[in-house]
């Protein structure tokens, strides 16, 4: 995840988290983010729900393949 900031810049807070690829500063939704902005791990899209893109979302969950839980 990569954030996207107000007009301001970082002093603004994260106006949007979006996802984008390993290392990319373009977005799935195709939002072009600064190389300099701060990134996390995917795994903390549950924690800001109200700040995430809804198109890098559903583009992520849509390019991510599902993988059952292993029954023992």
């Amino acid at each position: 995840m990569r954030a996207e900031y107000g007009p301001s810049g970082p002093s603004d807070g994260v106006k949007t988290w979006h996802i984008s690829h390993d290392g990319s500063s373009v977005a799935l939704c195709g939002r072009d983010l600064s190389p300099a902005s701060a990134v996390q791990d995917p795994e903390m899209w549950s924690r800001s729900p109200d700040l995430n893109c809804h198109t890098c979302g559903a583009l992520f969950l849509r390019e991510t393949p599902y993988m059952p839980a292993e029954h023992e």
